[in-house]
């Protein structure tokens, strides 16, 4: 494990430490020990890099030179894809990917989602023919023209860093908005090569800031309430998207939220590989910490026992095939942080105070080295009402509630605070697509169907957020509509 570089903010074109020179500690969640150091920004700094992003949108041509915008943004695609095995490093050493997730969750969809904004953006439609009306005497043409909203603030997580940084801050580019990026303290690196590598690409000063600090509120409270700011992208929490709704409240500042998940996948007793199925659910690829991973195993009464057999088998087999930083095979290591390993356990303790039998795991490991290890760990016995079923636990932790019927399959999927992805297998595609239909949810996969992708928007029901990221419309989410009239 090597040290990395130390993590920059780069504020109106200028690469540069905070002011005081203040740093804080990025900490690896393999060894629980400094990694490297990230500039720690102070309020000046936000306040810096938002009148920077305000003067590049309103001065600069940046807003209406389409041709420049994808110039750039395909010359920074360019540059990433020279600094794969840097952005590898980033996430095994900063999120805790393990050596067989980096390429698929964490780079490889990264940068083909880029490229499928690249491929969309010339289907975008930047205006909109409404025709002649006769009215008052006169007739009237109408048109509709779409523009960039302005000044981005785009607030994103540990987990996917990579993915959820480009989600946003290609889009927002290639709309016409300038952006401040704002990543999460445990992974300012993949936040500061967007800077890094925007000034190598020649991007004009302003366009793209990078602002990070050891304390995770103090930019993010201040690119909600700013004026200056026109939007606010996030993904994080549920609780912390109320609160930026809150608080944008006061500027009726638009909001994009990706939030919080507790997703059903519905195995069918119809299904063709059941036990097969069953066994794919182990809740293990980047130890569980995905907003749209199925958390909740739906399986029909009258296969129960044998789900759970299958189950209790398959986690036994998986065994200790994790938390190896050196093996290419293994798809789960640590969980991020201290914190959220403790989060993590604290939900052990509650499936089991709640009466949910503990079939597989619960346990830190200790064993694995001084990072937050947690093995991977399966709940059955458990009913929908239980805390460990409708509270969104981040980690390695799958419950299994069984279903009636159909009918009852789909009220368990529903009855949930949350509505961002879930799966349905059967043998019956129409079955499976009729049951799909019900569930109220952003994208759902039927026997095993790819419904995230970079061509595709994605976004929630309910509390599971408000828009969509990706796809043509992750874009369209940072334009205004403006209709202009005139008399014939």
């Amino acid at each position: 494990m090597a040290t990395l570089p130390d993590a920059k903010l780069t504020i109106d074109g200028v690469l540069r430490d905070a002011q005081g020179g203040k740093t804080f500690d990025v900490i690896s969640p393999w060894t629980g020990q400094p990694v490297g150091k990230a500039a720690d920004a102070s309020a000046a700094d936000v306040d810096e890099a938002i009148a920077a992003a305000r003067r590049a949108f309103d001065t600069t041509d940046w807003s209406t030179n389409v041709q420049k915008r994808v110039d750039l943004v395909t010359k920074l695609r360019a540059l990433f894809e020279a600094n794969r095995e840097r952005l590898s490093d980033l996430a095994r050493d900063e999120a805790g990917a393990a050596m067989g997730a980096v390429g698929r969750a964490h780079v490889d969809m990264a940068l083909d989602g880029w490229d499928d904004y690249l491929r969309l953006f010339p289907q975008l439609k930047w205006d909109k023919d409404y025709g002649g009306r006769t009215g008052y005497g006169f007739e009237t043409q109408r048109k509709a023209v779409y523009e960039p909203v302005g000044v981005v603030g785009a607030i994103t997580p540990w987990n996917v860093p990579l993915y959820v940084n480009v989600g946003k801050v290609v889009a927002a580019l290639l709309a016409g908005c300038t952006v401040i990026l704002k990543p999460a303290p445990n992974t300012p690196g993949m936040g500061a090569i967007f800077g890094e590598l925007a000034q190598e690409a020649g991007f004009p000063a302003g366009v793209l800031n990078v602002i990070f600090g050891s304390d995770p509120a103090l930019a993010g409270e201040m690119l909600v309430t700013d004026p200056r700011v026109d939007l606010i992208s996030f993904t994080g929490s549920t609780n912390v998207g109320k609160r930026i709704m809150e608080q944008g409240a006061a500027t009726l500042k638009r909001v994009f939220l990706e939030l919080g998940g507790k997703s059903a996948k519905i195995i069918l007793e119809d299904s063709t590989n059941f036990a097969m199925d069953v066994a794919q659910s182990m809740l293990v690829f980047h130890a569980g910490q995905g907003c749209a991973v199925h958390s909740r195993l739906l399986v029909p009464r009258s296969r129960y026992e044998e789900a759970k057999a299958v189950l209790k088998h398959a986690y036994a087999s998986f065994g200790d095939n994790w938390g190896d930083y050196d093996n290419p095979a293994h798809i789960m290591g640590p969980v991020v942080s201290q914190r959220q390993m403790e989060r993590v356990l604290s939900y052990v303790d509650i499936g089991q105070a709640e009466g949910a039998t503990l079939l597989a795991g619960g346990k830190a490991r200790p064993d694995k080295g001084s990072g937050f290890f947690i093995e991977p760990t399966c709940f059955v016995d458990v009913t929908n009402d239980m805390r460990i079923a409708q509270e969104e636990i981040f980690g390695p932790v799958l419950v299994v509630i069984p279903f009636e019927d159909d009918d009852d399959a789909v009220r368990i999927a529903n009855e949930s605070a949350y509505g961002l992805c879930g799966g349905v297998y059967s043998a019956d595609l129409d079955r499976a697509i009729a049951v799909a239909r019900r569930i109220r949810t952003g994208s759902v996969s039927v026997n095993g169907g790819m419904c995230i992708a970079g061509d595709l928007p994605f976004g929630g029901y309910k509390a599971s957020g408000i828009g969509r990221e990706w796809g043509l419309e992750g874009i369209e989410e940072f334009l205004e509509t403006k209709l202009i009239a005139w008399r014939a």
